[in-house]
This record gives structure tokens, C-alpha cells and sequence, in this order.
């Protein structure tokens, strides 16, 4: 226990306090700097979002940003939605009307959809209600689509039919005909189908396609399309979907198409992140989302799609339907926190602990020094002691034993001052203490080698009380 108590003094552990001191701070510098790795769950498989995403992890490693992404890929939406919702993911692609993640708050919006409903002029549809009884083109070929479209139209009151149109079919029933994008205007050629429909963002090219399949069979080179004009009301029934307008002249042509803005309904891919992410972060992967824009784009027109949620205050932001991120809204209104600002906190918790650490360590080596001083006062009482005893002894051996025991003394005196500093005046003390107790014991066997009977006061050289 002395020994150990003794080198907690020394300057070898002193040096390695200071080593451990700088080994914590090196590896909390470590910590902070490290790249945070994220998972992202992606869908779907045949979409445009998983060659998205999967650019943009690349353009992240290959800028050594403090953003990562490690991807996890789905076949479906629904899939990723319930990976975010599980735990399994730390951020997700989205789709709100298919399934919202309870803990999903949105950072960006990767791509907006649009229900165009397009027919040639000479057959034109103006409304939804102008549907039934028609038959219905549709590209879609996911579930989600399909949804969307069943739940518009069940708001006008009308049946979409998946089978042949049958004898005495009610007037309501819309008939759904799937087709190929490509096959778009030969369908309409055969008569197979009245009208088309596409869930599509309404710039994307094969949007742009699309349209111009049906203008090309149009006899004066016009498209018709369908607008939504209860959209409001609709959102109110479909919280999840979203008003879209299709400005006038997006396709282009001449007459230009559409001829004025359009008001539809749509739904929209999201990056939606946990609630519990850090807001740091958060803000983090929304400025990547944007400035590693370019880069993306070079490897998928999709970059080009992504935008931010439309808000007017941060509290609309934050208690919307589908409620954007505290984090992403910080990159937004250019609120994001520097290196002090963002682990402020940690280093001044940092700083209050090697504070009372080194106060800790200061009151230990106070206390330990107080112990090994009374050490050496130890070593001088005993060997006062010993002076006395040996000026009471008479029997030879009793001496050899106190001389064997100064000797001890002296060694201990001596390893303990080689082991810390030691003022001056106590290691005279010490040196004169063992000095007086050989002389006396010199004394001592020589006045038994005389014979001397006489006995000394043995309470001389006592140590005081």
C-alpha cells in the first residue's frame, strides 16, 4: 500500500496522468470529427430515387464530407416508410400517402407528382366528372398510383373497373385500360382508350413524351386536360396528397400547352429523416441534398427535381400535416450553428469535468504528500525511541536487533527521499536521528563490554508528548 501510495507521487506518474490526459482529449477530438454514418432506407427499386441517393453517398465520400449514407434498398415505399418507423433507418424516401412514418419529419422534397389527365382535341375531357363511361389509359404500374387515382375519383362519385366493360355497366364506372407510355398514341389510334392518365412529375421527360404522344394524334395539334378544381377540398378529404399546378405552356408547342395554369392533384417523394435525429445533423444533410446538387445531376436528371417543402413560418413548418424537420428548417432560414455554437455544450462539460478532475488529483497529492511526511515523522520517533532503548539495554542481543532496525530505518529514510524532493531541514533531522541512535548503541556495547552496571535515565532522549 506504501509503495503504491508513493509512486501515485512520482514524476513517471505525473507523466502518465499527462498521457492520459492527452490520449482522452486526442480521442474526444477523434469522436467529433468523425464522419457520421447514416442508413437510409431507399424505394423504389424501379424508381428514379435509389440512382439518386446512391449519387449523392458518392458525392459525399468523395468530398470527405461529415455526412455518410449506407443504403438500404426496397422494393416499395411502404417498405422504407416502415424502416424509418421500425428503427431500422435513420432516414427514408417517403411517400406520405402511401405511409407516413409516425417519428418521419421532412427534410427535402425529392420529386412532386401530377395527375395529368390528357385527350386529344376532336375528343376532348374537360372535368372529372366528363369520365365516366370513358375508357381510361393509365401507365401506372404501382399500387400507390392506382390508390390515388381510385380515391379521386371515388371523390367524384365514379367506380374505376378493371375488366371489360360489361352489358348494363352503371353509368358511373370508369373503365381503367392499362398501357405503356410508349404505346400512349397508338392507343388512342384503336380506340382502346378515350383519355390518359400518368402519376408523373410535369417536367420530367417522360412527362414531356407523353404529352406529345397525345398531340400528335390530335387533329389540330390541341390537348385537353382535366383540371381538379376542388383541390382544396380534396386535400381536406386526402390530407396526405398535395395541390399541384401545371403552369400554362410547360410542354411547350404552338398553341402552347397547356394553354393556362392547371390545378391538379398529386403526391410527392420525400427525404423524411427521424424526429430524434440531432437538428445539427439534420441541417447537415439538407445543405448536402443541395449543394451536392450538380455533382448528383451529372449521374440523374432527378437531382435537378429536388426542392424544399413550401412554408410561410416556421411554426406552420413545424405543425404542418406533414411536418418538416427543426434541423431543415434551420438550413432553410440560414440558422445553422457553428463548430462552438454546435458543442458548446459539450466542451464546457468537458472543461467543468477536468476542472474538478484536476482539483481531485491536486487534494490526492496534497493528501498523499501529508502521508509520507508523516512517514518520515515516523521514522525520526522511532528512532528516538530507539535511543532511549538502547541507553536501557543491557543485554547484547536486544542491541543487535535495534541496530538492525536503525539500518531499516536508514533505508527507508533514504528510498523516500530519492523518490520526491525533500527540504533540507528535515533530512537533517533525519540524518542526526540516525547519527545519535548508532552513536548511542556504540555507547551502549561498550559499556557492557566494561562491565558498567550503571543505568542511565532511560527517559533520556525520550521522544516528547
Amino acid at each position: 500500500m506504501r509503495a503504491g501510495l508513493t509512486w501515485l507521487l512520482s514524476r513517471g506518474a505525473l507523466l502518465v496522468a499527462a498521457v492520459a490526459v492527452l490520449a482522452v482529449g486526442a480521442g474526444a477530438a477523434w469522436y467529433l470529427l468523425q464522419a457520421t454514418v447514416l442508413t437510409i432506407a431507399v424505394a423504389p427499386r424501379d424508381g428514379t430515387e435509389p440512382e439518386l441517393i446512391k449519387a449523392y453517398a458518392d458525392a459525399l465520400d468523395a468530398a470527405g464530407e461529415g455526412v455518410r449514407f449506407k443504403i438500404l434498398s426496397f422494393d416499395d415505399v411502404r417498405e422504407s416508410a416502415a424502416a424509418l418507423q421500425d428503427g431500422r433507418a435513420d432516414l427514408a424516401v417517403v411517400r406520405p400517402d402511401v405511409l407516413l412514418p409516425t417519428n418521419g419529419l421532412t427534410l427535402a422534397i425529392l420529386r412532386d407528382q401530377a395527375m395529368i389527365i390528357a385527350s386529344p382535341d376532336h375528343a376532348p375531357i374537360k372535368s372529372f366528372p366528363k369520365l365516366a363511361g370513358k375508357r381510361l389509359g393509365i401507365a401506372a404500374h404501382r399500387d400507390a398510383d392506382f390508390d390515388l387515382l381510385k380515391n379521386l375519383l371515388g371523390y367524384y362519385g365514379l367506380v374505376p373497373e378493371l375488366e371489360q366493360p360489361r352489358a348494363g355497366a352503371r353509368d358511373r364506372s370508369v373503365h381503367l385500360v392499362r398501357v405503356d407510355q410508349e404505346n400512349v398514341a397508338a392507343a388512342f389510334r384503336e380506340r382502346r382508350i378515350d383519355v390518359f392518365v400518368s402519376i408523373i412529375a410535369p417536367s420530367a421527360p417522360k412527362a414531356l413524351a407523353i404529352v406529345g404522344a397525345v398531340r400528335s394524334i390530335a387533329r389540330s395539334g390541341r390537348v385537353e386536360f382535366v383540371a381538379v378544381e376542388d383541390d382544396g377540398a380534396v386535400i381536406e378529404r386526402f390530407p396526405r396528397l398535395q395541390s399541384v399546378t401545371v403552369p400554362g405552356g410547360l410542354f411547350g408547342g404552338d398553341p402552347k400547352l397547356p394553354s393556362d395554369d392547371v390545378k391538379t392533384i398529386g403526391a410527392s417523394y420525400r427525404l423524411m429523416a427521424r424526429a430524434t435525429l440531432s437538428r445539427v445533423v439534420a441541417a447537415d444533410v439538407t445543405q448536402h441534398l443541395f449543394e451536392k446538387r450538380t455533382a448528383a445531376a451529372a449521374v440523374t436528371d432527378a437531382a435537378e427535381y429536388i426542392q424544399s417543402p413550401a412554408y410561410e413560418t416556421t411554426a406552420a413548418a413545424t405543425s404542418a400535416r406533414v411536418p418538416i424537420h427543426p434541423g431543415a428548417i434551420d438550413y432553410y432560414e440560414r440558422e445553422q450553428h457553428g463548430f462552438v455554437e454546435r458543442y458548446g455544450d459539450t466542451l464546457y462539460l468537458l472543461g467543468a469535468i477536468a476542472g474538478g478532475l484536476v482539483s481531485v488529483l491536486a487534494w490526492i497529492r496534497q493528501r498523499l504528500t501529508g502521508l509520507r511526511r508523516e512517514r518520515i515523522d515516523d521514522i525520526v520517533d522511532r528512532l528516538l525511541e530507539v535511543i532511549g532503548q538502547a541507553r536501557a539495554s543491557h543485554d547484547p542481543t536486544e542491541l543487535d536487533a535495534l541496530s538492525a532496525e536503525v539500518d531499516a530505518l536508514a533505508a527507508d529514510a533514504v528510498r523516500d527521499a530519492r523518490r520526491r524532493d525533500t527540504d533540507d531541514r528535515t533530512m537533517s533531522a533525519v540524518g542526526i536521528a540516525i547519527e545519535t541512535a548508532r552513536a548511542t548503541l556504540r555507547d551502549a556495547r561498550a559499556r557492557i563490554a566494561r562491565g558498567d552496571d550503571a543505568r542511565p535515565d532511560p527517559t533520556a532522549l525520550r521522544p516528547s508528548t
